[in-house]
């Protein structure tokens, strides 16, 4: 039996994450398309991991459950990388809090009842959330706190109390953030640790979707009028990963890790600052 890696996103960052982090033990690539599964699976199967593809919808509580149950039948459940959700540009409000929101929320529970002692978690989530104005203490603590099943339930969550599909991305981002918060609680009566990262603009597919959809130029913007006045890659994400994953962050739990090259740091108080 061996440690198993379950690592739910068929994309650039998560594959990063797993390549980094999981020589030795039994990797589960879970994506919604089989094709996108099966690619990664062959990519890292030919870099010599062990990797099985597995199809999973993360907006599906029955299909995340599936997913566990698959990766038990290898061995103890170790880490969990979930780079998986959607884009503004690519999702409509209702799809976007299905899956980044609910379906992010449902799989850090289910999985935090499986975790092994010693096990750590990490979670993709967005500098976007980082840009979404306070909404106060009692609707943070209604996104860390209420049951799964009735996230969506939210009055605020309500999709004619959304403005549009970026609104929605930066709720269910800032919702990640509460929510790993309240589940490294969990976690961590099991001696476990999670995490999240928020990243920038990082080139991957979903990025270059980005930059030819209509906010392109909000995006090309971003990153030319940071401070690191580039893009990022998914191995400097994979680099905090490691950081968070390893024994080197044994301190390290139930936070948030803004990995952006100062984009947020500039929206609030450099050239990247909404004009009024």
């Amino acid at each position: 039996m061996k440690h198993v890696m379950i690592l739910t996103g068929a994309g650039q960052i998560g594959m990063a994450i797993a390549r980094r982090m999981g020589c030795g033990k039994k990797i589960i690539v879970a994506g919604k398309s089989r094709e996108h599964a099966e690619n990664i699976a062959g990519i890292m199967q030919e870099a010599g991991f062990d990797v099985t593809a597995e199809v999973t919808d993360i907006s599906s509580r029955d299909s995340i459950l599936n997913l566990i149950g698959t990766a038990q039948s290898f061995g103890d459940v170790t880490m969990l990388v979930n780079a998986a959700g959607v884009s503004p540009s690519q999702a409509s409000i209702e799809a976007i809090l299905s899956v980044d929101l609910y379906g992010t929320a449902v799989l850090l529970e289910e999985v935090g009842k499986v975790i092994v002692s010693g096990g750590t978690g990490v979670t993709i989530s967005s500098q976007s959330g980082h840009r979404l104005p306070a909404l106060g203490a009692e609707k943070d603590e209604a996104l860390a706190l209420t049951p799964t099943d009735e996230l969506l339930n939210l009055d605020f969550l309500q999709p004619e109390n959304i403005r549009d599909s970026l609104h929605a991305y930066q709720l269910a981002k800032r919702c990640n953030v509460k929510r790993v918060m309240a589940e490294a609680v969990k976690w961590g009566m099991r001696g476990a640790r999670l995490n999240s990262i928020s990243p920038g603009i990082v080139v991957t597919p979903l990025a270059i979707d980005e930059f030819n959809g209509p906010r392109g130029d909000f995006y090309k913007n971003m990153f030319a009028g940071c401070p690191a006045g580039r893009p990022g890659t998914a191995d400097e994400i994979a680099g905090v990963a490691e950081l968070l994953m390893s024994e080197k962050g044994a301190f390290i739990t139930g936070a948030d890790i803004l990995a952006d090259g100062g984009a947020t740091a500039s929206w609030y108080y450099g050239p990247l600052r909404p004009k009024s």
